[in-house]
Order: C-alpha cells, then sequence, then structure tokens
C-alpha cells in the first residue's frame, strides 16, 4: 500500500518542480521513486547527486549489480530487486548469477569477497577489520574500489529504505 504519492511537477514544491522540469525535459518523464521523492527538495537533489557520483565508480556494471541484489535482498526491497535483476540481466547476468548474487556470493573468489565486503558494510558496519580489506586488496581490489563500495551500499540503501517506507512496489 502507498503511503506517500508521486507528485506531478506541478505539485511538487518549487526546487523539486524546476528538477523535476529539468528531468522531464531530458528524459521524457519521471519514475515512482524520483516523483515521490519530490516531496522532500533536498533528498531528491540528493538522491540524483549522488547517484550520478556513483554511476562514476570503478567497479564493473556486472559485479555492481550483483552487489545490489545483494544489498537489496538483505534489505527486502520488492522494487529495487525487480530493478536490479532487470539490470543484471541487461550487463549479462546468467540467472544463476543473478540467484547467487541475491544469496551475498558469486562463482568468482574475487567478487564473492567484495560482495560480502559489501554485504557487512550494510549489514554490520562495526565488524569491518583490517583483515578484511587486507583480504580484499589480497585479492586484487584497490583501494578506490573498497572505498567505492560504501557508496554504492549506501545508495542501495538510500533507494530500498525509501521504497519501503514509501510503500512502492513493483507493478509486475
Amino acid at each position: 500500500m502507498r503511503r506517500l504519492q508521486a507528485l506531478d511537477p506541478s505539485e511538487a514544491p518549487d526546487r523539486s518542480r524546476e528538477i523535476l522540469g529539468d528531468i522531464v525535459a531530458r528524459r521524457g518523464g519521471v519514475g515512482d521513486m524520483v516523483a515521490t521523492m519530490a516531496h522532500s527538495p533536498a533528498l531528491l537533489q540528493g538522491y540524483l547527486d549522488f547517484s550520478r557520483a556513483i554511476k562514476r565508480v570503478k567497479i564493473p556494471r556486472p559485479l555492481s549489480e550483483k552487489i545490489s541484489l545483494a544489498v537489496q535482498e538483505w534489505i527486502g526491497c520488492a522494487m529495487c530487486l525487480s530493478a536490479h535483476t532487470k539490470a543484471a540481466r541487461a550487463a549479462g547476468l546468467s540467472e544463476g548469477d543473478i540467484e547467487l548474487a541475491r544469496q551475498g556470493t558469486s562463482t568468482d573468489a574475487r567478487e564473492a569477497a567484495l560482495i560480502a565486503v559489501a554485504v557487512r558494510v550494510l549489514a554490520e558496519p562495526s565488524s569491518l577489520s583490517d583483515e578484511d580489506v587486507a583480504e580484499l586488496r589480497a585479492h586484487g581490489w584497490s583501494d578506490r574500489v573498497i572505498a567505492e563500495i560504501v557508496g554504492l551500499v549506501s545508495l542501495n540503501l538510500l533507494t530500498g529504505a525509501f521504497n519501503l517506507l514509501i510503500g512502492l512496489e513493483p507493478d509486475e
């Protein structure tokens, strides 16, 4: 059940109206989540800026989708799981890869290590240790990627928690 309704740009606060108008002009429309975030101009702007920034991470797209699937499975956002499953398929992941990702792992040990740390960043960040970082480095992950994992997890938490709070569910 929807708890907050998406806003038409004409109903949105002034700054959100400007932001939504720009998106509509560039893309032809906005999704339900973004239109609902428009209740808060600060949240809407922050989400869009953060989302754009995270698109520039050095984590390969298929792996980024695996991480998003693992994190969203833990969060429990059906809307996000649906969106990331579609994105994972578009990135070339098999159904087996998608299922393993939702379980928080991968057939590739290097990827599995990064996915496992990503889930811990979400679920138990105080448990992360020097050994965890050393293990990621031993798998060949750069400090940049290790840092960026926190951003990717944070973006997934933002969208998943928002969708759960407002009651946004997939159409399918």
